[in-house]
């Protein structure tokens, strides 16, 4: 596993590059990238490429490996521009809200994987499947971070994040397929404004990776189904 330690490295070259470009209207995407894998049509997140007859079938294990988290541009910036909060959003703030939203995706993903009958690994094998995900453009409208007492404010929208996945082959480390999904909370355009604090956000958070973690657990049983065979956790008839 020794090509996935430099991944964090690799992965903020790859955003800079992939991400802008993959956000853009659907008709101005390339076909083929750079790395050989083609536009898949139709796909559930709004962005997927995939190697060409790639088989998702022959994996019942996932190697997950923490999220990379990166704040949208010039985020703290425009946070302290604004913020009532004299301290500001702090260096440590955006440490525990990186670490903390990190978590998070790693605790989700796991239990809808486990639950669909898919087994969480760290070791690489023939039928387990790597991926590395990343949380990046993360905007928090109202971020709770006042020192003195619980910051309480009044927004439309929590914020908002863009998920990027890369899949392995975790054996060979061949890449097999990348996707990229931006999300907003649905209280965004809604017309009213409600309470926002570190338990409305997480709850915002919570939301949207649920259903990105429901998605890929989707992928994986589509696969499965394609192939003739039984989802991991069924039995065959």
């Amino acid at each position: 596993m020794r090509i996935f330690r430099k991944l964090p490295a690799i992965a903020a070259i790859t955003l800079i590059i992939f991400a802008p470009q993959a956000m853009a209207d659907k008709d101005e995407l390339p076909e083929i990238t750079e790395d050989g894998l083609h536009l898949v049509p139709d796909s559930n997140l709004a962005v997927v490429y995939a190697e060409p007859g790639a088989d998702l079938s022959q994996y019942n294990a996932v190697q997950l490996m923490d999220a990379y988290v990166a704040f949208k541009k010039n985020w703290r910036r425009n946070q302290n521009s604004r913020s009532a909060n004299k301290l500001g959003v702090s260096n440590q703030d955006i440490e525990n809200i990186k670490n903390n939203l990190a978590t998070e995706f790693h605790q989700v993903f796991v239990e809808a994987l486990e639950k669909g009958g898919y087994e969480v690994t760290t070791e690489s094998g023939e039928n387990v499947l790597l991926i590395r995900p990343a949380i990046i453009n993360l905007d928090i409208t109202a971020p709770d971070v006042d020192r003195a007492s619980r910051n309480y404010s009044m927004t439309s929208s929590a914020g908002e994040m863009t998920m990027y996945l890369e899949l392995y082959d975790s054996v060979t480390g061949d890449l097999i397929a990348k996707a990229i999904d931006r999300q907003v909370d649905k209280r965004k355009g809604s017309g009213f404004y409600t309470w926002t604090n570190s338990v409305t956000n997480r709850q915002a958070a919570m939301r949207i990776l649920n259903g990105w973690a429901d998605i890929l657990v989707s992928a994986l049983d589509e696969a499965h189904k394609n192939a003739g065979g039984t989802e991991p956790g069924e039995t065959a008839e």
